[in-house]
This record gives C-alpha cells, structure tokens and sequence, in this order.
C-alpha cells in the first residue's frame, strides 16, 4: 500500500502550481493533505470514481483544514480527538480501515514568539491518548505535519534555531514521549543517519535552493507495524508548497 501526505499550504494556490499531476503520478492508494485553507464549495476536484474524498473544514475561512483521498473505503470515518465533536480547526480525520487505522493531522503551531505553546503541549497530550486509545485496537499510522523538528539532525541549523518554533525542549519532548508510547518515526527508522532531508523550508528566497530545510512533516506508525515497513520517501524535488509531500509504502 502506497500512502502519501502533503501540507499544500493552500490547496487552491497548489492546484494552480501542480497539485493534480502530482496527484496522478504517484497513484497512491490513500493521500492526505493538510492546510486545505478552504470551505465546502470552494474547490471541485475530480480524480475519478475509485477515489472516494474526506474533508475537515476550519471554521475560520482560510486557514488550517485536512482532507483525505482514499481509493480503499473506510470502515469509519471520524473527525476531531475521540469523543472531542468541536473541531473548529479541522486538524484530524481518522479513518478506519480492517487491519488499522489512519490519522491525517495538522499539529497546531506554537507560533513564532511561542505565545501559543500552552496549547500546543496540551493538544500533544490529548493528541498521544487518542493514538494510544486506537493503538489498543487495531495499528495506527499517523501521518501529516507535526510542526516539529525531533532530532538535530531534522534541521540544518539546529543550534541558531535552539528555543524557536517548533525545536522547542518542550515539543521535542513531545515528539519523543509520543515515539515512546509504542509508535515509531517510519523515515527514521528506515534511515536513521540520513542527513539534509528535509520537507520544509521558508519562503526566504534562495533558503530551498540551498536546502536550508527542517523535517516535520511525517508518516509514524505502531511499532508493531516494524516488519511491514517498504520504504519511506521524501519528493523534496516536488515544489507547489513550502513543504514537500513525504511517501510511505507499506505491506497493510
């Protein structure tokens, strides 16, 4: 099974840059995408009958929003964190399927002067319970933008970027209880040493080019998943975003 996932960073702006041939071309079996920044209505996108489409709309207009297209139906499909129906966001779509389950996720952002961390930290905690709770029924692969960097080595200049955004103590520490709770990085764990891959970069000009980058978009799966594991990819060739859509195959 082919799965892909891509923050589009504005879907309608992607499409206009791509977005359907790269869609085609990879022929996944399930792609997520995350910052659809749309409502209901404002896009019609037809990639045939053996894809069925399911969106989380934000309630803000332009901002935030997930979406999944699947060519395998779902069991069940729910949004939000577990029995948390409010989700104003529309930052999680969990669909179930026979031999697991699938998380599309947008990690909210602690923003540049860290004034939304409070929130973010505490949205990892509900975010870990609600994977372990789905873990204790079937496997779980998460995928999407976690907005953070784990490692040093996620990120080209780690030490200038000590305490800022996303490489935070207290995010990474996120990051790490989560992987600990029973769930692995599927890109780390193929390729634990690999350095400059990268699936976001700013906007600033010249930084992609130079692939002055950061890796926090992710596919993580239960680590009872291990030997199933093909391959994981990074397309850090494929432009249309600030990030880079990232491909996992696996035997599910």
């Amino acid at each position: 099974m082919k799965l892909v996932s891509w923050n589009v960073n504005g879907l309608r702006a992607c499409v206009k840059k791509g977005f359907n041939d790269y869609f085609k071309e990879t022929d996944a079996d399930i792609f997520c995408i995350q910052e659809t920044k749309l409502q209901e209505g404002q896009i019609s996108l037809d990639h045939g009958e053996e894809y069925t489409q399911y969106w989380n709309y934000a309630v803000k207009k332009g901002y935030s929003g997930t979406a999944v297209f699947t060519k395998v139906k779902p069991l069940s499909v729910r949004y939000g964190l577990g029995e948390d129906a409010e989700e104003p966001e529309g930052r999680i779509i969990t669909l179930e399927f026979e031999t697991f389950y699938l998380v599309n996720v947008y990690t909210p952002n602690a923003r540049r002067d860290l004034s939304r961390l409070a929130f973010r930290l505490e949205w990892e905690e509900r975010f870990r319970s609600y994977l372990q709770q789905l873990n204790t029924h079937k496997p779980v692969i998460a995928c999407g933008d976690l907005n953070v960097a784990h490692r040093e080595i996620d990120l080209k200049n780690w030490k200038s970027n000590l305490n800022n955004a996303g490489f935070t103590p207290e995010e990474r520490d996120k990051m790490t209880q989560l992987l600990d709770a029973g769930f692995m990085d599927t890109f780390r764990h193929l390729y634990p040493q690999r350095e400059d891959a990268y699936t976001w970069w700013s906007v600033m000009p010249g930084v992609r080019a130079r692939n002055v980058g950061w890796r926090i978009d992710y596919f993580l799966a239960s680590s009872r998943l291990d030997s199933l594991l093909k391959d994981a990819q990074i397309d850090c060739h494929v432009l249309g975003s600030d990030h880079c859509p990232v491909i996992l195959e696996i035997n599910v």
